[in-house]
């Protein structure tokens, strides 16, 4: 099958109704929103006009950069769109990163063979710690 993909943000609506299949909570909209604008990279993958998958790419822009939000929509899952997403990614990220720039994410549990394959590895504890992460609840 052959999907559109864009390299721009989806509107706030999508990508919501996308977190919310993968059972993922969303903030207010205006935290959403400001959320969406700040990325400084975004790619978005459609089947014909419905969201069914997004990453993007959060940090300073220089010297961080943080891998964020990639999901696929339950029904469209193990399709190839999670690499689709990734390739753009690495893309992107291979055009920006200057020598010496970190690249981070968090797999969410038994997704980490995705961010393998693009060479990213798991901290094991002792060279470089577990690394650490805290949500905030109001």
């Amino acid at each position: 099958m052959i999907y559109k993909v864009e390299l721009k943000a989806p509107a706030l609506s999508e990508f919501a109704n996308l977190r919310t299949q993968i059972k993922w909570q969303n903030p207010d909209d205006e935290t959403l929103k400001a959320s969406i604008r700040n990325s400084l990279f975004w790619v978005a993958v459609y089947d014909t006009d419905k969201l069914i998958g997004t990453g993007r790419v959060i940090g300073d822009g220089a010297m961080y950069f943080y891998i964020q939000d990639i999901i696929v929509a339950p029904s469209y899952q193990k399709q190839g769109i999670g690499h689709l997403v990734m390739t753009h990614i690495e893309n992107y990220l291979s055009n920006i990163c200057s020598n010496g720039a970190t690249i981070a994410l968090l797999s969410a549990h038994g997704k980490e063979s995705l961010y393998t394959k693009y060479g990213y590895v798991k901290r094991d504890g002792d060279a470089l710690g577990l690394g650490m992460c805290k949500f905030i609840s109001k």
